[in-house]
């Protein structure tokens, strides 16, 4: 995946001539998918089983990942038995199929779904549809669609927005004039829940520039934390790399933590770890005298001879405030 320019991440009042050259064809994208998600209504539904999309307004990440594991285990707290959807991004299957652990890998289903598959079953199909059916099928009642906002596919009764705090929508402009995928307003317009993914600083700065695109929105606040592993990461000797749609952000978090990063490398979103690669890493690594990490997405994409070797950081998403949507799943019978 080739990295957001940095234009679109200038302010909206101000986005520069690049962006206003390609206003043109962000206005093209913008009919394109106002078209396709007009189509919503025609969407797939199966009694006795809800679904619930977690998607976004811009290309990249956002949180949807973390966001679904929290959702996945929320709703399995609540006893219900609960499925995940995935098109299956960067997998060769095209699906419908149930992802397994012990014999699929990334290059099969994708990176997310494989790691997702850690949290709850999980069915890839770049038919959305099939993957509903075959999660139906399957005995779920709760369905999380991992992306698909934009997805006219499977008609949903809940949709969640989710928006990396620190960014927001970027220029506030469509492909390629912008990160958007569709104007904001209309994205809001379908959005149930707005969930904001952030430290205190990046919610605020979020408020007060899209605070009017946000109004009449329930908004639900929340950051990523690190989960305890035992490992004791204060002043530990690390190299880090990621493929990851913002690995700064994966490196700012283990500065966080008092590593003591001696590299970083950050690779494309979803880039594959061969040996060669993983050879020059480690090289780096030891001539640094460091430990290798990486992100838990890009960790099962290791060659499996390598993953005892490289460190982990696990991270999981906190809601700051769950009721919104805890009385959102209970109106839905969840």
């Amino acid at each position: 995946m080739i990295r957001a320019p940095a234009f679109w991440d200038r302010p909206p009042e101000a986005p520069g001539m690049l962006a206003r050259a390609l206003a043109p064809l962000g206005a093209l994208t913008a009919v394109v998918t106002a078209r396709r998600v007009a189509r919503a209504g025609q969407g797939l539904r199966i009694a006795g089983v809800r679904v619930i999309c977690l998607g976004n307004l811009t290309v990249g990440g956002a949180g949807k990942t973390p966001a679904t594991i929290a959702l996945a285990a929320l709703l399995a707290a609540r006893g219900r038995r609960v499925a995940i959807i995935s098109r299956g991004h960067g997998g060769r299957l095209a699906g419908p199929i149930a992802v397994d652990p012990r014999r699929h890998t990334a290059a099969d289903v994708g990176d997310e779904p494989l790691m997702l598959a850690g949290h709850a079953p999980v069915f890839v199909g770049r038919d959305r549809a099939a993957a509903l059916r075959l999660a139906a099928a399957a005995g779920a009642e709760a369905v999380l669609m991992d992306d698909g906002f934009q997805n006219p596919a499977v008609a949903k009764d809940l949709s969640i927005l989710v928006v990396d705090a620190a960014r927001g929508f970027g220029n506030g402009r469509c492909l390629p004039a912008g990160p958007l995928r569709e104007p904001v307003a209309a994205g809001m317009a379908r959005a149930d829940l707005v969930l904001s993914v952030g430290g205190p600083e990046a919610q605020a700065a979020l408020g007060a520039r899209w605070g009017a695109a946000l109004a009449g929105r329930a908004r639900i606040a929340a950051h990523l934390a690190t989960l305890r592993t035992g490992f004791d990461w204060e002043g530990a000797r690390l190299f880090a790399f990621a493929g990851i749609a913002r690995p700064e952000r994966f490196f700012e978090s283990l500065r966080a933590l008092g590593a003591d990063l001696r590299g970083t490398v950050a690779l494309p979103d979803h880039a594959p770890l061969g040996a060669a690669l993983m050879a020059r890493l480690g090289r780096e690594a030891g001539a640094a005298g460091a430990r290798l990490v990486t992100t838990e997405k890009d960790a099962v994409r290791l060659p499996q001879a390598l993953r005892p070797e490289v460190l982990v950081l696990p991270v999981r998403l906190c809601l700051e405030d769950p009721a919104p949507l805890e009385a959102r799943l209970a109106a839905l019978g969840l």
